[in-house]
């Protein structure tokens, strides 16, 4: 769980997360304000601080860290805000069980109605182009591909160059460009849309700056597969 000031839905999104299927759960807490920490350590939830706001992207990359040194084989990310359902875990897990995949996204757009789930109109077209524009540029289909709700492998995950990614936002697209710069395989199961005043959300401004900083990277990995030049995420190995 990438956590910053969760207090209010933590004790929400443990309670549904399925501990039969479960064997480690991690806590990362980007320098929260509120008792997020005191919280998910009273639930005997794993808890990493940072000593700094490292941002999203930053987040992510202490949870997977603590996660493969914890050894796990699937890492699923599950927000704490408790907009996603992690009572859909099972389903992002056996999607991977059979090794043909290496990663199992959950997908608004297959779960269908995100727009009565409460997702903001501008959101839901943005999604629709940026998907359209991702799956031309890595000439595979996916119905979204950003998602919060996310399940990768080990081999997923020490395949790519985690700390090459950026600390913001964009993390999130730039994995995806890495491993399908390495042939790894991503499918989808479907999630439905849920939205309320204690969930997260990137505002306007920052979500047209995310919206730019895909298009570079769409741009940079169709630099990196024609040969003409592999910025850093691509370039370095793990």
């Amino acid at each position: 769980m990438p956590a910053y000031n969760a207090e209010r839905t933590l004790k929400r999104t443990y309670a549904d997360v399925p501990k039969d299927c479960v064997d480690d759960i991690i806590l990362v807490d980007d320098c929260s304000r509120d008792r997020t920490v005191e919280i998910a350590r009273a639930l005997g939830i794993h808890v990493v601080e940072h000593d700094r706001n490292r941002g999203y992207g930053g987040n992510q990359k202490t949870c997977y860290r603590t996660a493969l040194a914890r050894g796990a084989d699937i890492a699923v990310m599950v927000h704490p805000d408790h907009q996603y359902d992690p009572t859909v875990i099972p389903h992002l897990l056996s999607a991977l069980e059979d090794g043909r995949f290496d990663a199992a996204f959950g997908s608004r757009m297959l779960g269908g109605r995100p727009i009565q789930g409460g997702m903001p109109k501008w959101k839901y077209l943005g999604n629709i182009l940026l998907t359209a524009i991702e799956n031309a540029t890595f000439l595979i289909y996916l119905t979204e591909y950003h998602s919060g709700f996310r399940a990768y492998t080990r081999r997923y995950l020490e395949s790519v160059d985690l700390e090459a990614n950026s600390d913001g936002f964009v993390f999130d697209t730039e994995i995806i460009a890495q491993g399908m710069a390495k042939g790894l395989r991503i499918c989808e199961i479907p999630i439905e849309t849920r939205y309320f005043d204690e969930a997260s959300q990137i505002a306007l401004g920052p979500s047209i700056r995310y919206g730019l900083a895909i298009l570079k990277t769409m741009l940079l990995y169709k630099l990196h597969v024609w040969g003409v030049w592999s910025a850093k995420i691509f370039r370095n190995r793990p």
